[in-house]
């Protein structure tokens, strides 16, 4: 008869924590709740926001008759540009609270950049001419079309060009390029603002971090563009990579699946 192996038995360092599991569990949940107060939270602001917008909108269009003095207009000019931010701000939260909890509602098939782009640019027209920024596609009607998810595409776009749009001076062009590299299809987005030390990038894919110090930085923001967008190419089969320098601009680099 052949002898039964011998029993292996865990020594005490190798055997499974039950504290350490009931950690792990508690972080898990914390997180969980994390995500569920943000979406919550968001969702309520939402509603206000909206009637902000909206009717900022009619009184600066004067729909209903001359509002008299001047600055009425003027003020309810800024509070609709303010609510716009507001808004802005509570779709990136939303975003991240989605991501951060692995998004599984994204619907990945073929999708034109040319169309993405075009429609992601239209919303952002009015920001660039504010600033006096130009924004230029390389070989525009051309580009290849990749495996994305078509929101989450235009959501990546949005928030690269829009952080090249508030990062560059007056006068400047963002310059936005795409192209097959085998099986994916690579996109650029290159500034021409200040730039940022290579030693600070890694910090700038973490949600809620600047590239310059609070006090003293020019744009506005809560720091969550660059993680949104490096969450959504994992999610959507991708990766980003940022390249900076001081006086050098800023490079995006996004590459997804080809279709």
């Amino acid at each position: 008869m052949s002898q039964a192996a011998p029993r292996r038995t865990l020594s005490v360092a190798e055997a499974p924590s039950p504290r350490a599991d009931a950690q792990q569990r508690r972080v898990a949940a914390l997180e969980a709740q994390k995500r569920d107060f943000l979406r919550l939270a968001s969702h309520e602001l939402r509603t206000p926001l909206n009637s902000i917008l909206g009717f900022s909108e009619l009184i600066t269009a004067e729909i209903y008759g001359p509002l008299g003095a001047p600055q009425y207009k003027e003020y309810a000019t800024i509070i609709r540009a303010s609510g716009e931010r507001l808004l802005r701000l509570v779709n990136q939260i939303l975003e991240i609270a989605r991501l951060e909890g692995r998004a599984t509602d994204l619907d990945l098939r073929p999708e034109p950049l040319d169309a993405a782009l075009d429609d992601v640019i239209e919303t952002l027209r009015d920001d660039a001419a504010a600033r006096d920024v130009r924004l230029v596609v390389a070989d525009h009607g051309a580009l290849p079309a990749a495996t994305a998810d078509p929101r989450g595409l235009r959501t990546l776009f949005s928030n690269l060009i829009h952080n090249a749009i508030a990062h560059s001076p007056a006068g400047a062009t963002v310059r936005i390029a795409a192209a097959r590299r085998g099986p994916w299809v690579e996109v650029e987005v290159v500034d021409d603002g200040p730039g940022v030390e290579a030693s600070e990038l890694p910090r700038l894919m973490q949600p809620f971090e600047q590239g310059e110090n609070a006090l003293t930085r020019r744009t506005e923001g809560a720091g969550l563009g660059l993680p949104i967008c490096d969450l959504l190419c994992q999610a959507m089969g991708g990766r980003l990579r940022i390249e900076s320098a001081p006086g050098a601009g800023f490079v995006a680099r996004v590459r997804l699946p080809a279709a």
